[in-house]
């Protein structure tokens, strides 16, 4: 039977095959075979490798990856755990991420998490039932199960944006103390003595080094840290929330650093809701630097951090475990910078 009729017969709805692509060019399965493969693809002349790949894309051809990695014994998967997916500053981190699995001929499967342990769970365990190779934990908490998951399992894995406190993990973080003492050191030098800390979840790293950095500056300069209030998420309606009872609390603050840029738009929307002008009245720089915060009015004041090569250095580094050319655990600090916009200035006299 000519080949592309074998290919189209019963209303085009058998998929093609390797046996039709050799039809099709004249060879044997066996070298369609070698030559849709790229270890072994340099085995086969260019001019057969050329024609093969032509009638591959002529029928439709797709390899059967299952297949493909069942023989082989690898999934060449990776996940990746993301607290929130709607949080502008996760993105960049996929993308970074894809782009360096991608290129190393990885797939990358994303769970969404919603900080949701359960949902964690959930994730993880689909994830390990499609057989990833390894996973980019984004969601960590100070005392994390799916950590110890992996610890238990031998799963490769590093951790991203958050750490963990067990001991030899691979992570690739902010130095959160040099961005929180940068914003701070801004706003002192613009005259602010009373600044005020709505922070991040305090299971979560993040939340506790930004919040230890604000304290030991203000213990430095002799400020004073009791102008502090918690959030349970990193979200705008937790910001608007703590930055409300801060209010009720003690209004004379002049300034405040949010634990991460939604925090500081909830706390914006507190602020305007009190009648109290931002800069005017008061000063707020956020954590992040998510897209488009240069666009809104005033322009948000921000301690920058670098997600996309975050991503990036992340999935390189699980990769090299994955291929065993890394056996040492690293902890690698990525630089903030402050980013100065219009959401600061001096205090009202």
């Amino acid at each position: 039977m000519n080949s592309e009729v074998s290919a189209l017969k019963n209303g085009g709805r058998k998929k093609p095959t390797i046996r039709d692509i050799a039809d099709m060019v004249g060879v044997h399965h066996s070298t369609v075979s070698r030559a849709l493969n790229e270890d072994q693809k340099q085995k086969i002349s260019p001019k057969v490798v050329r024609a093969v790949e032509k009638a591959a894309e002529k029928l439709g051809y797709l390899p059967n990856i299952a297949a493909s990695t069942l023989k082989r014994n690898r999934s060449f998967a990776v996940g990746v755990l993301i607290p929130d997916i709607t949080n502008p500053i996760f993105p960049p981190t996929i993308r970074g991420i894809q782009d360096v699995a991608e290129s190393e001929g990885f797939t990358v499967l994303t769970g969404n998490t919603d900080d949701d342990p359960t949902k964690e769970r959930d994730a993880f365990r689909m994830m390990r039932g499609r057989g990833i190779e390894g996973i980019i934990i984004a969601t960590a908490r100070l005392s994390d199960p799916t950590v110890d998951e992996c610890i238990k399992y031998e799963i490769p894995f590093v951790l991203v944006n958050r750490t963990v406190r067990n001991d030899g993990v691979n992570a690739v973080i902010l130095d959160e103390e040099c961005g929180v003492r940068a914003a701070l050191d801004h706003l002192h030098d613009l005259g602010h003595r009373r600044i005020a800390c709505i922070s991040g979840p305090t299971e979560t790293s993040t939340g506790v080094e930004r919040l230890e950095a604000f304290r030991n500056f203000m213990k430095i300069h002799e400020l004073g840290g009791d102008l502090v209030e918690g959030t349970a998420r990193y979200t705008i309606n937790e910001g608007h929330d703590a930055c409300k009872k801060l209010l009720e609390r003690d209004a004379t603050f002049t300034a405040v650093i949010a634990g991460n840029d939604l925090i500081a738009l909830g706390c914006i929307d507190a602020l305007n809701e009190a009648d109290r002008q931002v800069p005017r009245d008061v000063s707020v720089v956020g954590t992040n630097d998510m897209p488009m915060l240069s666009r809104m009015v005033p322009a948000l004041t921000t301690i920058h951090t670098p997600m996309y090569q975050m991503g990036c250095q992340a999935a390189t580094m699980l990769l090299e475990v994955i291929n065993g050319y890394r056996s040492d655990s690293v902890v690698l600090r990525m630089q903030p910078r402050l980013v100065i916009r219009d959401s600061t200035a001096p205090p009202k006299r």
